[in-house]
């Protein structure tokens, strides 16, 4: 069994009867890329970032997004210490210290990211994108790898704050878990809590096999056929009038890529239109308006 099968079995041992949307969340980060996870409360939302963290070796944090959640409470602040004179030799002068926040963790779990508002919202973007902040005008890196993993309710949900578009395109992926079938939730039912079976998880992927992963996704060969056949997808959903807005560039990029790690995870250095296609609606369904990734899919067969 190889590392990557070993790390799904685990996962699905806590997320019982999701083996589609567990290999999806783990090709998002072969792939390098942050998770969206939206969901009904209570799906297990929570429990599927704090297993990857584990099963991944990372080091986690949490940070719960609040209507009244600041931007400092996510990237930190910094504070006067006041150092006794009679200490001052030993322990340096008094001054300003800079605190970290939660954001500087590997994986870091933004849980109801859309309960705050957009101005919490923004302190992930650069982090998002550049893997850095930037505070009190000194850009601090973060540690790597560096994941997002956030959460959210359905924007139908009292207290809810939808995420603007700039936001949105910043995740690689976006998944549903959706209810158990009756075999999974029997399980459930009967079985130990979740929250035991995730404190107990061991580390199937180490740092250094995640980064050797992570360097055979960019090593996967693509072919001039299909980076035609990823052009053309694009350039459907940019010219199809029924849609407001196509994939940017940036969704290209994140289309092929997690197409790469998909291709890792089924034991190939090689990419074929299918790697495409599953993972194709997850990528871009946060992208463009609700829905439409349905009308693409059914457009995809005759693209190929």
């Amino acid at each position: 069994m190889s590392v990557v099968n070993k790390a799904l079995a685990t996962l699905g041992e806590v997320i019982l009867g999701k083996e589609p949307q567990l290999k999806l969340a783990v090709c998002c980060m072969l792939a390098e890329g942050h998770l969206l996870i939206e969901d009904l409360p209570g799906m297990g939302k929570t429990t599927l970032s704090h297993a990857l963290a584990k099963v991944f070796g990372l080091g986690y944090s949490r940070i719960q997004f609040t209507s009244d959640l600041l931007p400092a409470d996510i990237l930190g602040v910094s504070v006067f210490e006041k150092i006794p004179e009679t200490a001052a030799k030993n322990a340096g002068k008094s001054g300003f210290r800079f605190h970290r926040g939660p954001i500087f963790a590997q994986v870091v779990l933004a849980d109801e990211v859309n309960r705050a508002t957009a101005k919490s919202q923004s302190a992930l973007l650069e982090a998002m994108e550049e893997r850095q902040v930037t505070v009190e005008g000194r850009t601090r890196p973060l540690p790597e790898p560096f994941f997002v993993i956030a959460t959210q309710n359905p924007t139908t949900q009292a207290g809810t704050f939808p995420l603007p578009e700039s936001q949105l395109d910043r995740f690689l992926m976006r998944i549903s878990l959706g209810y158990p079938d009756q075999r999974a939730e029997r399980e459930l039912l009967e079985g130990t809590s979740r929250r035991v079976i995730v404190d107990s998880l061991e580390s199937v992927i180490q740092p250094d096999v995640l980064a050797a992963l992570q360097q055979q996704v960019r090593d996967v060969k693509a072919s001039a056929a299909v980076l035609d056949y990823v052009q053309r997808i694009l350039a459907f959903s940019r010219n199809e009038s029924a849609f407001h807005y196509g994939i940017s560039p940036r969704g290209g990029l994140a289309l092929l890529k997690a197409a790469k790690a998909w291709a890792v995870v089924e034991g190939r250095n090689f990419l074929i239109p299918e790697d495409v296609q599953a993972v194709m609606t997850a990528v871009i369904d946060h992208r463009i308006q609700p829905g439409a990734s349905r009308k693409i899919m059914e457009t995809v067969a005759a693209l190929a």
